[in-house]
């Protein structure tokens, strides 16, 4: 014998699976935690620039308030739940066993549930962007890792009635994605669509997000995380047989998860560009997307025993269904799921559990068919009566949604002080003048006039450069937008077309007294020219007087 191999025979067995067991534990969460960066650049990018930080503080406090819910409320909840609807012990000691239980509990038990509940808990965010007030949407993120979550949690991997009955969902393809998708959809209907979403004969006016970059970022970072949500809940990697020895604990399946989870992203993302081509004859970036996310939303509750065709047909349709289940709830329903988080986490959970009687590896069972129905059917009818309470009472109240002047205004600013892209164009600094001197207008005159030129976004850097070069390099910058001689577009975002006729331009305004104003304007179209329609156009105008507000001086002098 080695002396490798007699230290190692000296080493209790139950310390390595333990120790082991708490790493790989740790890292899952670790993974789980990293998917909230990817729900923050998802939901960032489908919502309009004007709300951005606002999306983004609600990611940010979801996970620290609920967090905080979840410890104190949620996970002695499921406990209580699960003994009392599955006929095992409860009491009041369950709420507080979390603060003084052993490390390895925090880590393996509570830690695991809390990446768990809060991915839960962010999902509705997405589905009701643009218009919720972030007192309303913080308290039902309170409410929910308190309290709803729990309750489903209780039901079911609590050792609750449903588990008895034979319910499965191995990592919350219905437990957390499919209850985060229905409670958003339920939210989303309660507050009502954002404004102008409809137009006054029922037809549906298409409001795109800011960015694709944000979204498809997004997307990939919840992928990669998505490991350890599916892979990471075979939590066991090692267990001790009766004998003492180590022997592979839910380990053993990991092969087949991680064949599911991977495949399921992939199929996904195939069914829904196949899906956006047939309905729209494009292949939608965001659809393909949603897809690849759906696709993993299907095979989560069901990857560690479905059959390798199964997790690929499942993830296909949770796919191919995204455009008309979309379709459906915003122009059938009239629901306004800003980032379809019910086509994505709701639907698209329901059929991946529901389908699991038909590719299980174990064959048909009309036992789990039942069960999967049941289970699907009362954490649909929880979610719905909780969040249809909490968000109703606070529309009860007035706190609901945010007033319509501040939805135009855009919630970065009525609800943060906050503007997240204060500053736009090429960050030019260009001198004028003498001795690196920079003056208004190159020096005094009798005359003033104002030079007004409507530019491209991408040449104001140019436009910059090229007015300090003729001595007027002080001006001022508006984004605005319009339409002139450039043609109108057609444009998709998430399948749906919408014409876009006035495009975004900057306007440059420039008051000179000295400097003639037709080398000004001269300047700023040599500068602003592409030689296509849409380069803008330049004006000059007559000013009769001007005041500088901390001196008092008038005319050129105050130029």
């Amino acid at each position: 014998m080695t002396l490798g191999a007699g230290l190692l025979a000296q080493v209790d067995p139950s310390v390595i699976a333990e120790g082991v067991n708490l790493m790989w534990v740790a890292v899952a969460c670790f993974l789980i935690f990293f998917m909230h960066a990817g729900f923050a650049m998802l939901e960032a990018g489908q919502v309009r620039a004007k709300n951005v930080a606002n999306q983004l503080t609600k990611n940010l406090l979801t996970w620290s308030v609920g967090v905080i819910a979840y410890f104190f409320i949620g996970f002695g909840l499921e406990a209580f739940v699960g003994g009392l609807t599955g006929g095992g012990s409860y009491g009041l000691g369950q709420f507080t066993a979390v603060m003084g239980a052993e490390d390895g509990a925090w880590v393996n038990s509570w830690l695991f549930g809390a990446v768990f509940a809060m991915t839960a808990a962010t999902i509705v965010s997405g589905a009701v962007a643009g218009r919720a007030k972030l007192r309303a949407y913080v308290g039902y993120t309170l409410l929910l890792a308190a309290v709803i979550y729990p309750v489903v949690v209780g039901f079911t991997w609590g050792g609750g009635f449903l588990a008895s009955l034979g319910f499965v969902d191995f990592a919350g393809g219905m437990i957390v994605h499919g209850m985060g998708g229905i409670a958003g959809l339920t939210a989303a209907y309660v507050l009502g669509p954002r404004i102008d979403r409809y137009a006054d004969d029922g037809s549906t006016n298409v409001i795109p997000g800011h960015s694709i970059t944000f979204a498809v970022l997004g997307t990939l970072v919840l992928a990669f995380g998505w490991y350890g949500f599916n892979v990471g809940t075979t939590a066991t990697v090692f267990t001790t047989t009766e004998a003492g020895e180590l022997a592979l604990g839910g380990y053993a399946s990991v092969g087949r998860v991680a064949l599911a989870t991977t495949v399921g992203m992939a199929f996904g993302a195939v069914g829904a560009a196949i899906a956006s081509l047939s309905v729209n004859g494009k292949v939608d970036t965001l659809y393909v997307a949603n897809g690849l996310l759906a696709g993993l939303v299907g095979v989560t509750g069901i990857a560690n025993v479905v059959t390798w065709w199964g997790a690929m047909a499942v993830a296909l349709v949770c796919g191919l269904q995204l455009p008309f289940v979309f379709e459906f709830v915003s122009d059938r329903l009239k629901i306004d799921d800003v980032c379809a988080v019910f086509p994505v986490h709701g639907s698209a959970g329901v059929i991946g559990v529901l389908a699991l009687p038909f590719v299980h590896v174990n064959g048909f069972s009309v036992d789990l068919l039942v069960a999967q129905v049941v289970g699907t059917a009362v954490i649909t009818v929880w979610t719905v009566v909780a969040t249809g309470a909490v968000f109703g009472a606070f529309k009860a109240a007035g706190q609901a949604r945010v007033s319509p002047e501040h939805e135009r205004e855009g919630l970065d600013v009525s609800e943060h002080g906050v503007d997240t892209y204060p500053e736009f164009g090429k960050p030019i600094a260009a001198d004028g003048g003498d001795a690196g001197v920079v003056r208004t207008d190159g020096g005094e005159g009798s005359g003033i006039e104002m030079v007004t030129a409507i530019i491209r976004p991408d040449k104001l850097g140019d436009v910059k450069t090229a007015l300090a070069e003729t001595g007027a390099p002080s001006l001022t910058v508006t984004n605005v937008s319009g339409r002139g001689s450039q043609p109108a577009k057609k444009g998709q975002w998430r399948g749906e077309e919408y014409v876009v006729d006035l495009h975004q331009k900057v306007k440059v305004e420039c008051v000179v007294a000295d400097v003639p104003a037709e080398e000004v304007a001269e300047a700023i179209a040599d500068a602003a020219s592409t030689g296509e329609p849409g380069d803008g156009k330049v004006f000059i105008m007559p000013v009769e007087d001007a005041l500088q507000v901390r001196t008092g001086a008038r005319g050129v002098e105050a130029v």
